[in-house]
């Protein structure tokens, strides 16, 4: 369900504008119907890819050259919230493909390496995804147990991954790997792995809480074989890419509890009109009114945030502390707006015909997901700190 009253007019300008009214349209019409039973089957429909491609949104902030829409980060949050909006698993996914794994290669690939792999990623003929988190190593990223020795022209990579959005189904992986494990963050380098290579699987899909249909699961490197000039940037550079990447990864993502605010204002506002209680609607109860007005000025304050972060980094003004504030921000406040909108329907936001409760599992990912509220306040306070020394 997408409601179509109006919200606020941020002058994001025409492009913006005509990527949200397009993906609104899409969402409306092909994903928001089904979003109920794609999260009851726990399966993304493969038939959104090609989708996704034909609008233009799988390379959101690629080159024409290589297939991309030579569009900004603002661009991309908008279209994550409109997508996230009517389903947030098949968001997660899309972010996951689209910034994770895309934006990631278009920044820090060669032109051979962008030339093979952009076009079938930008078109949805092949799925992308990201793999930097292990099974005892999440936030601590630099204690990664993912080894890549050096064999001659390739890398034998050996360990795991945990937690891999997209894992179970990508043609192509951005793999964070130590190919020195005696130089700390130096000792880190990418790569591109291809579904195929020897010695490279997928465990079992996981069974999560929420974001269900957003196909994660664990991969295994036994001996996997991956070419030398898959290396992504250079050797030992795998924490700048990283790091580098994390920061637009949050930005883009914090596109999610944005679209996860307004579905729940989507549930609200029609249901405060319909539900009567003492021969009244209950969106005349001042209580109830005084709860949708602090749902609305939250959900535009987080709105106003994370638009001005991501036209920072289209200026090239990218900051990894508001980066972490803008996730961290619209993170907690979608998750306290979810558990708002279960208030507010009573006995029906407790039961699954409702979507209140999807809404709220789904939310909680983003306060874990791409670094802990935790890390996202640490790293906060410590880069204000030392720049007020």
């Amino acid at each position: 369900m997408i409601s179509t009253y109006k919200t606020l007019n941020y002058d994001l300008g025409e492009t913006v504008d005509m990527i949200r009214e397009q993906v609104n349209s899409f969402a409306r019409d092909e994903i928001a119907p089904r979003a109920a039973q794609i999260d009851h089957d726990n399966e993304f429909p493969n038939d959104l890819w090609r989708k996704f491609g034909d609008l233009g949104l799988l390379g959101i902030t690629v080159d024409e050259q290589y297939g991309g829409s030579g569009l900004g980060y603002l661009e991309h949050v908008v279209a994550m919230e409109e997508i996230s909006r009517a389903s947030a698993s098949v968001a997660l996914s899309y972010g996951a493909h689209s910034n994770l794994c895309v934006n990631q290669i278009f920044r820090n690939g060669n032109e051979a390496q962008k030339q093979k792999y952009l076009p079938k990623l930008c078109s949805g003929e092949h799925i992308g995804a990201l793999a930097m988190s292990e099974p005892n190593a999440g936030s601590d990223v630099v204690s990664m147990k993912l080894r890549a020795d050096k064999k001659g022209d390739r890398y034998i990579l050996n360990g795991n991954k945990m937690w891999i959005t997209n894992g179970p189904d990508a043609h192509t992986y951005v793999i964070y790997a130590k190919t020195d494990v005696n130089a700390g963050s130096k000792g880190m380098t990418a790569f591109i792995v291809e579904r195929g290579f020897k010695g490279f699987s997928q465990a079992q899909k996981l069974d999560k809480l929420g974001m269900r249909g957003s196909n994660t699961c664990e991969l295994v490197f036994e001996d996997c074989e991956v070419p030398e000039e898959n290396v992504l940037g250079t050797v030992g550079s795998g924490a700048r890419v990283l790091m580098s990447g994390l920061d637009y990864e949050r930005v883009v993502l914090s596109g999610g509890p944005l679209g996860i605010m307004q579905a729940c204002m989507d549930v609200v506002v029609p249901y405060i009109h319909d539900r009567k209680q003492f021969g009244q609607s209950i969106g005349e109860f001042q209580l109830v009114q005084g709860k949708v007005a602090d749902m609305y000025t939250k959900m535009n304050a987080a709105r106003a945030y994370v638009y001005t972060v991501a036209k920072a980094c289209d200026r090239g003004e990218t900051t990894r502390k508001d980066a972490a504030g803008a996730i961290l921000y619209s993170a907690e406040l979608a998750t306290q707006m979810a558990l708002d909108a279960i208030q507010l329907l009573g006995g029906n936001g407790y039961i699954n015909e409702y979507p209140t409760g999807r809404l709220l599992r789904d939310a909680k990912l983003y306060e874990i997901g791409a670094g802990t509220s935790e890390i996202r306040r640490m790293l906060i306070g410590r880069e204000l700190f030392n720049e007020s020394n």
